[in-house]
């Protein structure tokens, strides 16, 4: 399964003046991976396996088929060359502190205490094939967007990070609202189009789609890796 998302296709034109306002500086660059968990991650645990127990795995389908063959392939990619060059990466996993889920708020208590989703339950777990090598941060949050529940910008800012590139799930959820709330904190965001993933094609778009029309600029893996290749004598 293989695609080039293009803002054209969906009525919207590539938003040149943040490519050339905002390219990333490797130096104050961080990858952030956002909940590529069992819970949501994986079509036979959690998420996956209630739809397959319903009868209903055609529902998810494009998600799950899209995680294993085309985010999860360029997140390896992305983690890959961050961590050879020495750039920050950073992870976000959801799920409760206390196996009663009384901290989480109430909007996303119900959907969290159906897949088990506290931590220390392997469904909270994040994927092994692109698991946190030691040293890398994992922030833990139990709302949809991580600077609400995290330290993750205090962490951040203490370590000159200017410019975020995101990965993860879902695109229109998780994904979509950390990296606003990171651009209305003063962030150059980047979403990395071909490492997320969504319920559906539609969801995946449309996030794509507003991002980049008022929060930041949406790349794909290939791309990405050649800004963050590129000296300064180059640009």
């Amino acid at each position: 399964m293989t695609e080039r998302w293009n803002l054209q296709t969906i009525g919207l034109s590539r938003r040149t003046d943040l490519d050339e306002q905002f390219p990333l500086d490797p130096a104050k660059t961080a990858l952030v991976v956002v909940d590529m968990q069992y819970y949501s991650g994986c079509r036979t645990t959690g998420l996956g396996k209630r739809y397959s127990d319903a009868g209903q795995e055609e529902l998810v389908e494009w998600r799950f088929d899209r995680i294993e063959q085309v985010a999860v392939p360029n997140i390896q990619r992305l983690l890959a060359h961050c961590r050879a060059n020495g750039l920050r990466v950073v992870y976000v996993q959801l799920g409760s502190h206390t196996r009663d889920f009384a901290e989480v708020p109430a909007h996303m208590r119900n959907m969290l205490a159906a897949g088990d989703g506290w931590f220390g339950n392997p469904n909270a777990a994040i994927l092994e094939e692109i698991a946190p090598a030691e040293g890398e941060p994992v922030f833990r949050k139990n709302t949809v967007g991580a600077f609400a529940s995290t330290a993750i910008d205090a962490h951040l800012r203490q370590n000159g990070v200017e410019h975020l590139v995101f990965t993860g799930i879902s695109t229109a959820a998780c994904v979509d609202s950390t990296a606003r709330a990171a651009a209305d904190l003063g962030y150059h965001c980047a979403l990395v189009s071909d490492g997320c993933s969504d319920m559906t094609r539609e969801n995946h778009e449309w996030a794509l789609h507003h991002f980049q029309r008022l929060f930041g600029r949406v790349m794909e893996t290939a791309d990405v890796l050649r800004e963050l290749s590129t000296t300064d004598d180059q640009r």
